[in-house]
C-alpha cells in the first residue's frame, strides 16, 4: 500500500501519519510493521516509528496476509520437564516455532500446548496463549508456559527481576581472550537491515555475562547468563566481541573456511542451526513464590558438534 503525505502530515511522526491515513489499522499495528521492516519512506527502510514525515513524501507499507483468528489444537509431542496446576516447563527442540506467525500458521509450540493443556492462559491472545517468554525457532532448551491468567501475570512481573535467572550454552568460533566477562551494549533494530538486531547507540540496554567453560579446536563452549531479554541478545552480543555462534544464519558468516581441518569444517557446515541452548531457568513459582530451577540436557546435535571439535 502506498501513502503520499500532505500538508496535514508535515512534521508528524511516521506511525501517527500512517495511522491517520490507514484508519482500518491501529497505530500499534503500524508501529509493529515499521519495527519489522515492512515500511519504507522515500524508498528506504523506515528506521523507527518516530521519524518525522514531510509534505510530498511517499511511504510504502507491506501489510502481511491476515493469520487465522486463533491457533488450532494439534497433537504434537512435547518434552515436559515439570507441570502443575499453574505452569508447565518444557524442553523445546530446535526447529520448533513458538507461536503462529506469517510463514508458520501451524505446527508450532502453541498448537501443541493447546492439545495438551486445557484452559491455557489467555493473556497472550488467541495466537500466543500462555507464552511468557520466547526462544528463537532454532534455539533449544527450557521454556515455561503459564496455564492460567494469574500465573501469567505473576511470571511476567517477575521476568524483569533478578529472581529469574536464564542460563544458556553456546558454541562459538574462537575463544575469547578473557575467560569471563560482561557485555553491556544496547540493542535495537539494525538501521541497515530491519530484519536483524544490532548494537545501536540509543537502543535498549542489554547485559550478558559470559564464561568460557571449555576451549575447543578453533571454537569454545560458553556459558551465558542474561540480565535482560532483548531479541537475539546473546547472538548479537557474542558477534560484537568477535565470537559469533556457530551455525547462526544471521550473525555469523563462513568463518569455518579459515579452519584447516576439513573434518571440523564439515561438522560445522552440516550443523543445521545456531549452536545455542537454554540450559537452565530459575523462576519464582507464581502461587507459592518458592524459587524453582529447571534444567534441559544438552541436545544430541550440540553434544555431537562439541565432541568433534574437542
Amino acid at each position: 500500500m502506498n501513502v503520499r503525505f500532505t500538508s496535514e502530515d508535515d512534521g508528524a511522526r511516521l506511525d501517527r501519519a500512517l495511522a491517520a491515513r490507514m484508519t482500518e489499522h491501529s497505530r500499534s499495528f503500524i508501529a509493529r510493521l515499521i519495527d519489522e521492516g515492512r515500511v519504507t519512506l522515500e524508498g528506504k527502510p523506515a528506521a523507527r516509528a518516530s521519524l518525522r514525515v514531510a509534505e510530498g513524501q511517499t511511504a510504502e507499507v507491506d501489510i502481511p496476509l491476515p493469520a487465522a483468528a486463533e491457533a488450532a489444537s494439534q497433537d504434537m509431542p512435547l518434552s515436559v520437564l515439570y507441570e502443575d496446576a499453574d505452569l508447565v516447563v518444557i524442553d523445546k527442540p530446535a526447529g520448533l516455532v513458538v507461536h503462529p506467525a506469517a510463514g508458520h500458521a501451524d505446527r508450532t509450540l502453541v498448537n501443541a500446548l493447546l492439545f495438551h493443556i486445557r484452559d491455557l492462559s489467555g493473556i497472550g491472545g488467541q495466537l500466543r496463549p500462555g507464552i511468557v517468554h520466547r526462544l528463537d525457532k532454532d534455539t533449544s532448551g527450557v521454556m515455561v508456559i503459564a496455564k492460567n491468567d494469574e500465573a501469567h501475570r505473576k511470571l511476567s512481573a517477575a521476568w524483569a527481576t533478578d529472581r529469574v535467572r536464564k542460563e544458556y550454552m553456546a558454541v562459538v568460533y574462537g575463544t575469547p581472550q578473557k575467560s569471563r566477562g560482561t557485555i553491556d551494549a544496547p540493542i535495537a533494530r539494525d538501521p541497515r537491515n530491519r530484519k536483524r538486531m544490532a548494537i545501536v547507540a540509543g537502543g535498549r540496554r542489554a547485559i550478558t555475562d559470559y564464561e568460557v567453560i571449555e576451549p575447543l579446536r578453533h571454537a569454545s563452549v560458553l556459558r551465558c547468563v542474561l540480565h535482560t531479554g532483548r531479541t537475539h541478545q546473546i547472538r548479537v552480543h557474542l558477534k560484537s566481541i568477535g565470537h559469533p555462534i556457530i551455525g547462526d544464519p544471521v550473525y555469523s558468516g563462513p568463518q569455518w573456511r579459515g579452519i584447516p581441518d576439513r573434518r571440523l569444517q564439515k561438522a560445522i557446515v552440516s550443523f543445521g542451526r545456531q549452536a545455542l541452548h537454554a540450559v537452565s531457568l530459575q523462576i519464582p513459582h507464581p502461587k507459592t513464590d518458592r524459587l524453582m530451577s529447571f534444567t534441559a540436557s544438552v541436545p544430541e546435535d550440540m553434544a555431537s558438534l562439541i565432541a568433534v571439535l574437542r
